[in-house]
């Protein structure tokens, strides 16, 4: 009689056991689909209504399943390679020697990253910027050094100054007064950033500089943490504006750890933005006279953007469509 009982409370509590644990097997897989079912992918962003035609391209990539850093090299090509865009790659407007100097740089989702700076006669630098990636140890070259190692690869030097772009410079000339304009006059950059089918994020980011710049001068677009800044645990930012003040606070790198603190993407460009509206304030300068914007996007597909003043505008493309969206600013 001992033994019954005592084999019946122990089966008993083996199918307790059993049951428990195949609800929490049934609980833990349904918080996982829940968990899968929120992100949202393939996604990508880049800065101003150029975005719009690079989001074509990339997301032709990512929506055959392709890898995020295809998509945003691939997408950012499409504003360099026009000699319409007036800022960026073949076409940009030259520095006041009349050169056009070109930036970017890219990276991926294992913290890979090539950069070039100052970089002349090549029509696709963040192109080169990948060759420094995958066929360098290093992470950057400038001026010389990077069209050297460029020509190596394989690619074409170019005269990239278009026609009305010398029109413009030559008519600068006559001042050569240097006060950049805040916005959509000389927005100077794509910035690219993507999530792919498969949940990893790469970001690209390519810009000719501020027109009638001082021979040399370099931005932020090129400098990793600065305008780009890809962590893929987290998510990835990219910045566009005047990169002095995007440099003076590590901008995208600033984005990226907000969000790791727990701040949505929009919540962080907002934290990031008024970083500099009280440095900026510190340092007794006018808000009127910059503009910087930021874009962000976390591992679930959220994504967020502020500025310091209106203008600013980035493209979305994701399963609902490709659309320009006004992003919201400080400066009212």
């Amino acid at each position: 009689m001992k033994n019954n009982r005592r084999n019946f409370l122990k089966t008993s509590v083996i199918a307790t056991v059993g049951m428990a644990m195949s609800s929490f097997q049934f609980k833990e897989e349904n918080q996982i689909d829940t968990k899968y079912k929120k992100v949202k992918k393939p996604i990508v962003l880049s800065t101003w209504r150029f975005g719009i035609e690079a989001n074509v391209a990339a997301w032709q990539i990512l929506s055959r399943k392709g890898k995020a850093l295809d998509a945003v090299e691939a997408g950012v090509k499409i504003p360099e390679g026009d000699p319409n865009e007036r800022s960026v790659g073949y076409g940009g407007r030259p520095d006041r020697d009349g050169k056009i100097t070109l930036d970017a740089c890219i990276m991926d989702e294992f913290s890979n990253i090539g950069s070039v700076a100052c970089l002349e006669h090549i029509k696709h630098p963040i192109a080169v910027a990948r060759a420094v990636m995958e066929k360098t140890p290093h992470v950057m070259l400038v001026g010389d050094g990077a069209l050297q190692f460029a020509l190596s690869q394989g690619f074409q030097k170019e005269n990239l100054l278009v026609e009305a772009s010398e029109k413009e410079w030559k008519e600068w000339l006559q001042k050569s007064q240097y006060k950049p304009e805040v916005n959509i006059e000389n927005h100077d950059t794509i910035g690219m950033i993507a999530l792919d089918e498969f949940g990893n994020l790469s970001g690209a980011c390519t810009t000719s500089g501020m027109a009638y710049k001082m021979h040399g001068r370099v931005g932020d677009s090129p400098i990793i943490g600065a305008g780009l800044y890809v962590d893929n645990e987290i998510g990835a930012a990219t910045a566009t504006g005047h990169g002095e003040e995007v440099i003076r606070i590590a901008g995208c790198h600033l984005v990226v750890e907000l969000m790791r603190q727990g701040h949505t993407p929009q919540k962080a460009c907002e934290e990031a933005v008024m970083r500099i509206v009280k440095l900026t304030k510190n340092r007794n300068k006018s808000l009127k006279d910059i503009q910087v914007g930021f874009i962000a996007l976390n591992k679930k597909g959220e994504h967020g953007s502020y500025c310091v003043q209106g203008g600013f505008n980035y493209a979305i493309h994701d399963t609902s469509g490709n659309r320009l969206v006004d992003a919201d600013f400080y400066l009212k």
